[in-house]
């Protein structure tokens, strides 16, 4: 199989970006400044799926950023037990591919009834969700055909730390993500031979990450899943040695994607790494450089600690678009899933 609307839809990404960040050049800096001035007590997220993981690194950032605790609101609050909340003096941040799922559109929907500011990041313009918020952000990454999500999700994702950079005015921030879609647009070595095989080889992965990489881990696993029917877990490196290190067995495949030099969760994390492999894992290694032991999947350095697994996970979402070829499955149409998924 050649060819892939996976494929293309990453290779067009940091064109996406680039298109995002200058559309909303002046919609995100007056919405920072609106927040800022409206000085909201925290932060709600609305989301499923691979913008849920958007959402895990937007939490990330906007407690480390601004402060603000920020939490995962579950849709069926809304959509299936009609519950009532209290979220006054709430922003509530849907994120979401197509706007349209019912029980996002009803969550953002309750959530702005109980008094929340209610935002969309959402890449179809026209939807439900995009219509009923106070603010919009749109993804603008354009149509994406396949039903494995690549530019969109990294579309959210920097559209969330681009609100949050001018949110709390980080200048060296809001820098990195202007020069991302140069390092997403760069060519790149392919993952080394013995990464890939293991992985085509794998029944069962483990995915690891900590800090603002821990949603690249869940993405990570989830994309295996989805195109390639790979059992993947994704756990944070602080979690993983409590209960889920019981299952490793000798060669058991562990995809770790490290944090980022600055990063204050980087030594533990590879600590981490260390002790699993001497239980009997096989580590691959999502990085910036080579490991000195384990195989390596070298992704560009994005230049700031909250970006670089932004550019992780595009490289990471090559290989999986590979993985799933040589799997003999189709990444673009996997059995059983659908391009949007409409849950009440």
């Amino acid at each position: 199989m050649t060819g892939t609307f996976m494929a293309a839809e990453i290779a067009e990404t940091g064109q996406a970006i680039r298109r995002q960040l200058d559309g909303n050049a002046e919609a995100v800096k007056k919405l920072a400044a609106d927040l800022r001035a409206g000085g909201p007590a925290f932060v709600a997220t609305i989301a499923r799926g691979s913008s849920d993981h958007a959402a895990l690194f937007l939490k990330h950032v906007i407690e480390l950023k601004l402060g603000l605790a920020c939490a995962s609101l579950a849709p069926s609050t809304a959509s299936l037990y009609h519950a009532p909340l209290k979220l006054s003096d709430a922003v509530a941040l849907t994120i979401s591919q197509s706007g349209r799922s019912p029980d996002i559109v009803a969550m953002q929907r309750a959530a702005k009834l109980a008094g929340a500011t209610a935002i969309a990041l959402v890449n179809e313009a026209d939807s439900p969700a995009a219509a009923d918020a106070d603010a919009l952000l749109p993804l603008l990454a354009g149509e994406e055909r396949s039903v494995a999500a690549t530019k969109s999700m990294i579309a959210a994702l920097v559209a969330g730390a681009s609100l949050v950079a001018h949110w709390s005015e980080d200048p060296d921030l809001a820098a990195a993500l202007e020069k991302l879609p140069a390092v997403l647009d760069a060519p790149r070595a392919a993952a080394p031979g013995e990464f890939e095989d293991a992985l085509v080889a794998a029944a069962s992965v483990f995915v690891v990450g900590r800090g603002a990489t821990f949603a690249v881990a869940m993405e990570a696993a989830l994309k295996l899943k989805e195109t390639s029917a790979i059992h993947a877990e994704a756990f944070s490196s602080a979690e993983v040695l409590h209960g889920p290190a019981g299952v490793i067995t000798q060669g058991f495949p562990v995809l770790g994607v490290a944090p980022a030099y600055a990063d204050a969760a980087r030594d533990g994390f590879f600590a981490t790494v260390d002790r699993l492999a001497s239980f009997g894992a096989a580590p691959l290694i999502v990085d910036v450089e080579r490991h000195a032991k384990f195989p390596t999947l070298v992704a560009p350095d994005a230049g700031h600690p909250m970006v670089a697994p932004i550019a992780a996970l595009h490289a990471f979402y090559l290989l999986a678009e590979a993985t799933a070829r040589r799997r003999g499955r189709n990444p673009d149409d996997p059995p059983h899933l659908m391009k949007v998924t409409r849950t009440v």
